[in-house]
Formats: C-alpha cells, sequence, structure tokens
C-alpha cells in the first residue's frame, strides 16, 4: 500500500524490530524514513542466521511467554503482544515472502533453506515497494521533542565504516519516532549500545547493558581441560539461584558455553559468587545409581563410568571433582553426579554475547511503549529491559515489539488528528 496519509514517522535502527516497525507503519499507509548507521540494514539479523536462522519456536503459548524477563515489566505484558503478533503469524508473515519453514524436533523454527540472507533481501525489496525510504550511514546524535521533535544524524558520505564519520549533519522532524537501536551484543554488526548517552538529556537514566545468552568463565586445571575441551555434556540438567535449564553445556578453553547457561544467565548474574549445579545423570535417581554400584569392592570411580553410563567428559569431571574431595564411598559419589557445582568467575565480554540485559526502565515508558513525557517517541526491540533464552524467542520478541510501537505510533498520529 502506498502512502495514503500526509502523517511520517521515523524509524531509527534497521534491525528486525525496526524494519518490522516500518513495515507495520508502511503498510497503514504511513511514510516511514528508516535510518541506520551502517551502510545496509539487517546486519545482526544476517550474523543471526549463520547457523540458521531460528526465527520462532513452537512450543505452547502458555510456556512461550514464561520466556520473557525483566525488571519491573508489566505483568502480562508478552501476553498482548505474542497474542498481537504470534509465533504462527511469524511463520505466515515468512510465506508471504516467499520463505517457508519448518519446526525441527526441538520446537524451533527454520527458514527451509535455513538462510537469513534470501529473507533479508525479500523483506528489504517488499520495503522499497511500500516506499520506505532507506537512509543509510546516519548515525542518531542528539533527539529533541520540546517543543518540536527533531532528530539529530551525523552523516557519513560514502565511508564504509560508520565508526568514521565526516562532519556532515542533517536534521529531521517527523511527527513521531521509532527508536529501535538493539543492544550492546556483537559491536561490528552496530549493534553496540552507545544510544545509552543519547536518553541523558531527556532525563532517561539507562544502566550498562550487560552480556545475556553468552559463555561464562571459570578456570579448569591444565590436565582436565587437555580430555575435555570441546566436548559437549549432552542431556544434563543444572541450577543456579533456584532457577533450573535442561539442554546441553559445551566445555571450551574459558568455561562453559550452550543453552543452559544461557538461560541460567540472569539467575547467575544475580548470585554474588555464580555457581552453576549440574546434574550429569538426570535419568537416573541416587537410589538407582547406588543399585548399580552395590557390587563394587575396588576402583569406584573408574567402574562408574561403565556402571553409569556417563560420557568420558562428564566422567572426567566427576573424577576431577571427587578426587579433589577423597570421595571414596558410592553414596559421596552419587551424590557428587547429581549435584556437581562448578563456581563461575563472570561472564564472557558483551561482544561475543548472543544478546544484552538491561536498556530502558519500564518505568520510563508507557503501555504504548512511549517515553513518559514524550509521547512522540516510542521504542522497541533490545532497547527495552527484557531479555529472552536462545531458540527464537529473541527474534519473535523483536517483532512483537516492533509491531505494538508502530501500532501505537499510529495511535499516537490519530489523537494528534494527523492519520
Amino acid at each position: 500500500m502506498p502512502p495514503s496519509s500526509t502523517a511520517r514517522i521515523a524509524v531509527v535502527g534497521g534491525g528486525p524490530a525496526g524494519l518490522f516497525a516500518a513495515e507495520t507503519l508502511a503498510m497503514q499507509g504511513v511514510k516511514v524514513d528508516l535510518y541506520d548507521a551502517m551502510p545496509s540494514v539487517g546486519r545482526k539479523f544476517l550474523v543471526a542466521g549463520r547457523g540458521g536462522l531460528n526465527l520462532t519456536h513452537g512450543e505452547p503459548m502458555e510456556t512461550f511467554r514464561t520466556r520473557y524477563r525483566g525488571p519491573e515489566m508489566p505483568e502480562d505484558c508478552w501476553v498482548d503482544w505474542l497474542t498481537d503478533f504470534s509465533p504462527q503469524e511469524i511463520r505466515n508473515w515468512a510465506s508471504g515472502l516467499g520463505i517457508e519453514t519448518f519446526q525441527a524436533s526441538s520446537g524451533r523454527v527454520y527458514p527451509k533453506e535455513m538462510k537469513a540472507a534470501p529473507l533479508l533481501r525479500r523483506w528489504v525489496d517488499r520495503l522499497r515497494g511500500l516506499q520506505v525510504r532507506f537512509h543509510m550511514l546516519h548515525r542518531l546524535c542528539k533527539i529533541e521533542h520540546d517543543p518540536l521533535l527533531r532528530l539529530h544524524f551525523k552523516k557519513n558520505a560514502g565511508k564504509d565504516s560508520a565508526e568514521n564519520m565526516l562532519d556532515l549533519f542533517y536534521v529531521d522532524s517527523p511527527d513521531a519516532v521509532i527508536l529501535a537501536l538493539g543492544g550492546a551484543s556483537w559491536p561490528i554488526t552496530g549493534s553496540n549500545g552507545a544510544w545509552t548517552s543519547l536518553l541523558d538529556h531527556l532525563g532517561v537514566n539507562v544502566p550498562p547493558l550487560v552480556a545475556a545468552n553468552c559463555g561464562w568463565e571459570l578456570d579448569w586445571p591444565a590436565d582436565l581441560l587437555d580430555k575435555i575441551e570441546g566436548l559437549p555434556l549432552k542431556n544434563c540438567r543444572a541450577s543456579a539461584d533456584g532457577e533450573y535449564a535442561s539442554g546441553e553445556l559445551m566445555i571450551t578453553r574459558y568455561g562453559l558455553e550452550g543453552g543452559i547457561i544461557y538461560t541460567l544467565g540472569a539467575a547467575l548474574r544475580r548470585m554474588q559468587e555464580p555457581v552453576i549445579e549440574i546434574d550429569l545423570k538426570p535419568s537416573a535417581e541416587i537410589p538407582e545409581l547406588l543399585r548399580k554400584m552395590e557390587s563394587v569392592k575396588r576402583n569406584l570411580i573408574a567402574e562408574s563410568r561403565t556402571r553409569w553410563r556417563l560420557s568420558e567428559q562428564a566422567h572426567a569431571l566427576l573424577a576431577w571433582q571427587a578426587e579433589m574431595r577423597g570421595i571414596e564411598d558410592p553414596a559421596h559419589l552419587a551424590e557428587l553426579v547429581k549435584h556437581f557445582p562448578l563456581s563461575l568467575r563472570g561472564p564472557r565480554p558483551i561482544a561475543e554475547a548472543i544478546s544484552s540485559a538491561g536498556g530502558i526502565a519500564w518505568r520510563d515508558l508507557t503501555k504504548s511503549l512511549s517515553l513518559q513525557g514524550a509521547p512522540a517517541i516510542f521504542f522497541a526491540g533490545e532497547m527495552i529491559d527484557w531479555e529472552a533464552p536462545t531458540g527464537g524467542y529473541l527474534i519473535q520478541g523483536c517483532f512483537a515489539t516492533g509491531r505494538r510501537a508502530a501500532r501505537s505510533a499510529m495511535d499516537y498520529l490519530r489523537q494528534k488528528g494527523l492519520y
């Protein structure tokens, strides 16, 4: 649908939240100018798709909506947003672009081609067909909203890197703006969290963004690391600060990676001395483990590998801790395999993280995702203080908040008699 309204909204940020906000607006006839500091849009989207673009997840909605968290997050906000744009709708949206999807046995949903690039190309083509105007290499450097909304950009006249800006400036005065500048992970894609300082003069104090969905560091003994580096701990269960997660952990030279540690990241950050406790044999309870060791008279630790059917890496971990603790009886060994603790030093650098935690506090936003006291400024995506584990929840969350911000911006235009 070509623009049918004189109203114009600027979207700043060319990730999935910003692009989907732009599409939502343009489909309703609103004129849209989309700005991004990088030479092209969707860079983090492409990086996320390198191992297969995980668009969403197919689990029941009752479970799905519990994956989102954030300090002071309004109760049931994700119920509303995911009802407004559900996991099935994101699959329908992709199908409308000619990209068919499938649900893997894990419940994760991917394009059949697994790649992000074909989808992004068709998406950009659609947006251009809707007459969305793209302004690349424009870095937002100041926002004014009283009495008029004014966006100040620093332009790059053809430089390859958005970090090498020439002193060329551009000012836009749209009727409203949706800010979707992302978090602070993968800064090479333009998602560097530098926007936090932009909001200071608006009275919004954004605490430093922190790494989420990232590896955690611990000090492995060198001789143990030689045996276990690069090997997975499959089908295990772990806990931290009263929260639980099941799945897989990957042992790395610096610590742990994988779905379990990503899911427990928020709990670990709450702990003054972070410890993850792993159940290396979740399929068996302690009485069963003890029965399998009843006839063992010697070589207790060595026998545990075959009798408990432990992987080489799980057994190496068990042997390391058992020998260090001087364990010589089956009961204490069974207790250790079910409650295996690892003390962690901290998360990996945010530049390596899949996503970031923190952002604009919920108390600074209205229910419509506009800034308190500045009703023409809206937010979407990772700028807001929510987080979710990997598995399709992050992209789904960006789409859902992008749509909500866009619809709220249209409501604002109606109230002003501009749409």
